[in-house]
């Protein structure tokens, strides 16, 4: 219980690490298709693109055994392409407690950001959104008409996780390339056609970049998720750079210090 743990609290903590769960759950979703060369300019290098430019927004709640309760959502690309790995790929993603954005990075390398959520719903109509410094980054709106029954389903995230280098200058070492394997037991599975989503932007959180061209449809799940996470490649720190940059807030942007010397 202190600053330096013994072997049986190390291996109570190796234990949950290695085996997160995420339960009680509730995502809300709905997918859209944007433009193909936004997702080429975004994507870091070695990942193709899929046939289809989909890209979902998500937000919802949970319950783990390792970050305690927390709520948030993200965007990603849909079944891009990293060799012969497949698996949907994390744009942004937004968190409301300083666990769940300090385990998912550091651990993943998930983007996280600190933001707020909400999540509301009257009978079969849904609403979701993210809001971050006083801005509604994603809404999302749907009628969820379908019940498609309880069921079981996978889905795998990539993510990369990099640290900025101590002196300031670039990257402390090469990116590495995260793939996590989701095991989905869905007790409550919706979908509708009806939905629509906004997306909004700020110099630190550029969401809007990503032109929402055709809306598919919308998801809602509750349910219980294992995850399976692993390290697949390394990305080199030169070339990853750029992206790096762009996935967390631009602290040239967040000067304070000459305020006041204009006055």
């Amino acid at each position: 219980m202190g600053f330096v743990k013994t072997a049986e609290e190390i291996a109570r903590i190796r234990a949950v690490n290695s085996n997160p769960r995420f339960v009680n759950a509730e995502m809300f979703s709905v997918s859209f298709l944007t433009d193909p060369a936004t997702v080429a300019r975004i994507l870091p290098p070695g990942f193709k693109p899929a046939d289809r430019p989909v890209v979902t927004a998500m937000v919802g709640r949970w319950q783990s055994n390792c970050v305690a309760d927390y709520e948030g959502g993200a965007v990603y690309f849909a079944g891009v392409k990293y060799g012969d790995f497949e698996a949907d790929y994390c744009i942004a993603m937004y968190m409301s407690t300083d666990a769940a954005i300090i385990w998912g990075r550091e651990m993943w390398g998930e983007p996280k950001k600190q933001g707020s959520m909400g999540l509301n719903r009257q009978a079969t109509k849904m609403c979701g959104w993210i809001e971050r410094h006083g801005v509604r980054l994603i809404e999302i709106k749907a009628d969820l008409t379908t019940d498609l029954g309880p069921t079981m389903a996978s889905g795998k995230n990539f993510n990369i996780k990099a640290l900025p280098a101590t002196d300031g200058d670039g990257l402390e070492d090469d990116a590495i390339l995260t793939l996590v394997d989701f095991k989905n037991d869905l007790k409550v599975n919706w979908s509708g056609k009806n939905a629509s989503v906004t997306l909004c932007g700020t110099v630190h959180d550029p969401l809007d970049e990503i032109e929402v061209k055709e809306v598919l449809g919308a998801a809602y799940f509750e349910g219980d998720m294992d995850s399976h996470p692993r390290s697949i490649a390394r990305i080199p720190a030169t070339e990853y750079l750029p992206y790096y940059y762009g996935r967390v807030d631009d602290w040239s942007l967040l000067n304070t210090e000459d305020t006041l010397k204009s006055l």
